[in-house]
């Protein structure tokens, strides 16, 4: 499985996946899908485009708890 930031950039760095998306005309779409290649892809947006995730699933960790 691939990290966030690993898929982000497979699918052309996160211009195109907001793009991909059909997010990147809101104000703030490509810092959000920046951010995602550290905090992660939230799970929902995976789940509403299979399409554009299709082979790239990023791997998901146990959140830890301090």
């Amino acid at each position: 499985m691939k990290t966030h930031e690993q898929v982000i950039d497979s699918l052309g760095g996160p211009t195109k996946v907001a793009e991909l998306l059909g997010i990147a005309h809101e104000q703030g779409a490509i810092q959000r899908v920046s951010n995602w290649k550290r905090r992660g892809i939230p799970p929902r947006v995976i789940l509403e485009h299979p399409d554009v995730f299709a082979g790239v699933r990023p791997e998901f960790k146990e959140p830890t708890h301090a």
